[in-house]
């Protein structure tokens, strides 16, 4: 039998929704509307361009972009093709951005003009990207001289090549930070995709009749795959934006009739303190979506008491699993205040201890998945891999209590990863880079409250003896060679870290000692 008449890969997904709802609005982002069936055929043509390019089955092509419908259908177009997704996330400095083009082997690389220059430098850094393709943007910006333009691409009226694809073909490569130097490629298939885009249908009521903004980064895997993916999937319309601030956001709501918004805590805060927050029509929005980072309980009380017709969800997970795992809905907002739920459709999740067992409710574990979500490993990386589904499930590297009804609670991060605005950041990465100046003897790098980014980076150093070192000097050696969002909003000075009787640094001691270092708001 022909493997296409069952197959069932992103590749089909536009396609099947713009045979249903072909009429209907289906994209929109600054002045660009596309209803299903323009987007599908725009996927069509672009996709036939990225071939005469040489793109084809199995070909990485990084993007390093903000939110644009180039964007998004340069997503769709790479899955027609059974090409790889690289998305980089566009604050990385040009060295890390170099490190994701050499380790997943891109020779081309999508921008857009305001990130061209960022891009042109981390090719040169001894990677394999020899092409570039420009891609528009939410606002009118001239085309990058020596780029392949995307309007160049989807010019001719072309249908793609015919390409045998399977659903445990590798969609994406998707790189998430740990607690070692160097990020791991996540490798997600068409099917650990889908799977979780269903999951996400259900769990999360992602339907049809929803108009949804999307305005966290589509390099993030939580816009690009729990909320833009099935949007597409389910034939709900989307709104796409590259400004996350309130006062585009609001207006943006208002004026589309937004039914559905996503975004990590410290945009919904930046919302409820904007003066226009009281003054904009919020009356068709009807799903509240978070998640990245934990959301303070008193703010998801104002956000109840402020906006009382809108459900809220927190969405929890990793990007190994595609990346929803958990989910706590509206009914369990503020009758389990802080918990990050339990396991959606196709997950199945535990809390255990070292030894692979469940613990009691109420003690501390590690939160441990199985999932036709999952990744299929790590890109180049067996021993990390091996290391991450050890004992036949993958090991979130999050602590967590669970509770008698099963809802589970983040605690920790075992992996010391600090997630600040709702990205992530691996302490050991900040720490070697501190590491570096001549003047540190030792140094830990912790996340600790913050009243804007949830949780702040910061820096605890031990200066050698007779050197002599201040914070501004250790910001600067960060800023420079550091990713704004890694560089610690705050260095601290001391002659020892806490350590147990076997020499273990004693990192838990440090957030509690230094907790309430931005109590008086400190940016």
């Amino acid at each position: 039998m022909d493997s296409a008449v069952r197959r069932q890969t992103l590749a089909d997904l536009l396609r099947r929704s713009a045979k249903r709802f072909p009429h209907k609005p289906a994209l929109e982002c600054g002045t660009t509307r596309w209803t299903f069936a323009e987007f599908d055929n725009v996927v069509d043509r672009l996709a036939a361009g990225l071939a005469r390019m040489g793109v084809a089955k199995g070909t990485p092509l990084a993007v390093l972009a903000r939110n644009s419908h180039g964007f998004a259908a340069l997503r769709f177009a790479l899955a027609r093709l059974g090409a790889v997704l690289v998305p980089i996330n566009f604050m990385l400095k040009a060295e890390e951005v170099a490190y994701i083009l050499r380790h997943s082997g891109a020779g081309l690389l999508a921008t857009d003009t305001g990130l061209a220059e960022l891009a042109r430098s981390a090719a040169a850094l001894d990677t394999q990207v020899k092409q570039f393709l420009w891609l528009p943007s939410e606002d009118p910006a001239a085309p990058v001289a020596g780029m392949t333009t995307f309007d160049a691409l989807v010019d001719r009226n072309e249908a793609p090549p015919a390409v045998d694809l399977r659903g445990d073909d590798v969609l994406q490569i998707v790189y998430t930070s740990g607690t070692e130097s160097s990020p791991k490629g996540a490798m997600l298939t068409h099917d650990a995709v889908i799977w979780q885009y269903a999951s996400c249908a259900v769990d999360a009521s992602i339907a049809a009749g929803d108009v949804m903004l999307h305005a966290l980064p589509l390099y993030h895997c939580a816009q690009l795959d729990v909320f833009l993916g099935p949007m597409v999937y389910v034939g709900g319309t989307s709104i796409v934006t590259a400004k996350p601030t309130p006062e585009n956001l609001l207006p943006l709501i208002a004026n589309h009739r937004i039914t559905s918004f996503f975004a990590p805590p410290t945009v919904w805060i930046a919302l409820l303190r904007s003066p226009l927050f009281d003054q904009t029509d919020l009356s068709s929005l009807r799903k509240g979506y978070y998640g990245a980072s934990i959301m303070p309980v008193e703010v998801l009380r104002e956000l109840a008491r402020r906006l009382p017709d809108v459900g809220f969800w927190n969405l929890y997970g990793q990007t190994e699993i595609a990346p929803l795992a958990t989910m706590l809905g509206p009914e369990d907002q503020l009758r389990k205040p802080g918990s990050c739920g339990r396991a959606v459709l196709n997950v199945e999740t535990r809390v255990v201890d070292d030894a692979m067992r469940d613990v009691a409710p109420g003690e501390v574990g590690e939160i441990v998945h199985r999932s036709p979500h999952l990744m299929l490993g790590y890109f180049h990386d067996e021993e990390r891999t091996r290391a991450a589904f050890e004992g036949g499930w993958f090991h979130s590297g999050d602590l967590a209590t669970i509770d008698g009804e099963g809802y589970i609670t983040v605690v920790d991060r075992k992996k010391d990863m600090i997630k600040t605005g709702g990205e992530n950041v691996a302490s050991r990465e900040v720490e070697e880079m501190i590491y570096r100046l001549p003047g540190v003897s030792e140094v830990a790098v912790v996340g600790v409250p913050h009243p804007r980014w949830v949780e702040a980076v910061v820096a605890v150093v031990v200066p050698k003896a007779g050197q002599q070192l201040t914070e501004a000097e250790v910001l600067a050696h960060c800023q420079q060679h550091l990713a704004g969002f890694k560089t610690p909003k705050a260095v601290v000075f001391t002659e020892a870290l806490p350590k147990n009787p076997s020499g273990k640094l004693l990192k838990r001691e440090l957030r509690l000692r230094h907790q309430g270092h931005f109590a008086g708001g400190a940016t």
